[in-house]
C-alpha cells in the first residue's frame, strides 16, 4: 500500500505510480486523484484494491488518456481480477468510454473530475447556470502554477489574462478536504485570475460512491 505522505509534487505531476500487484483489484487513476483515493483507501481499510496512476500532466494533454490507459490495462489484465479506470471522460470525446468498453472494463461517469466530485447529478442540473464559473480541485490548488499559470503562459504574459478569463465570473473552489491552507490559496488564485472566490466543500463525491461499490 502507498504511502501518501511520500508523494512527491513531482510524482503526482510527471510519474505514475506502479501497481504492486498485492490485491485482486487495480485502480488505474490520474495522477490528479492520487492523494483523494490513497486516502479512502486508508480510511475506508480497502487493502484489496491496489492503485496505479498514470502522470497528472494528461490532464492538460488528454489525447494522451485514452491510449496510456490502454497500455495500462493490457499491462496489469493477467494480474488482477478487476481493473477501474478511475478517469471520467477528461475530454477524449468519448474515446476513453469506448476503449474501456472494448476492453470490457469500467470506468468512473461523468464528463470530468469537477462534476464526480460535485456529484454528477448535481453537476448536471446547476452547469447552465454555472457556464461562466472556473474550478478547482484541492489538486489544482496545490498545482496552481503548474497546471494554470504556466501551460497558459501567464507568468510570462500575465496580460493575456483578461483574454483567457475575462467571459468567466467566478473561481469555485470544490474542496475535497478541511484545509484552511488549501482555501487560501484558492482565494488567492481567484483573486489572481480576477474573479470571485467560493468554496464549496464537495468532499469525495462520486469518486467515492463508484469505489465503495467496487
Amino acid at each position: 500500500m502507498f504511502n501518501q505522505m511520500a508523494l512527491t509534487d513531482a510524482q503526482l505531476t510527471d510519474s505514475g505510480l506502479p501497481a504492486s500487484g498485492a490485491g485482486p483489484i487495480l485502480l488505474i487513476a490520474c495522477g490528479a486523484l492520487a492523494r483523494e483515493i490513497l486516502d479512502l483507501k486508508h480510511a475506508n481499510g480497502w487493502d484489496h484494491m491496489d492503485l496505479t496512476c498514470l502522470p497528472a500532466k494528461y490532464h492538460l494533454f488528454p489525447d494522451k488518456i485514452t491510449e496510456a490507459v490502454r497500455e495500462a490495462v493490457a499491462k496489469h489484465r493477467d494480474t488482477y481480477d478487476t481493473i477501474f479506470v478511475v478517469y471520467a471522460d477528461c475530454g477524449t470525446g468519448g474515446q476513453l468510454q469506448a476503449a474501456c468498453t472494448e476492453m470490457g472494463v469500467e470506468m468512473i461517469a461523468g464528463p470530468h473530475c469537477y462534476s464526480f466530485f460535485e456529484g454528477n447529478e448535481k453537476f448536471a442540473r446547476q452547469s447552465e447556470s454555472e457556464i461562466t464559473t472556473f474550478y478547482l480541485t484541492d489538486f489544482l490548488v496545490r498545482q496552481f502554477e503548474a497546471f494554470v499559470i504556466k501551460p497558459m503562459g501567464l507568468d510570462r504574459h500575465p496580460e493575456l489574462r483578461d483574454m483567457y478569463f475575462g467571459n468567466y465570473e467566478k473561481l469555485v473552489y470544490q474542496a475535497q478536504t478541511d484545509d484552511p491552507v488549501l482555501t487560501e490559496k484558492a482565494r488567492a488564485a481567484a483573486y489572481t485570475l480576477g474573479l470571485t472566490f467560493e468554496r464549496r466543500f464537495t468532499g469525495y463525491g462520486d469518486l467515492q460512491t463508484a469505489l465503495q461499490r467496487l
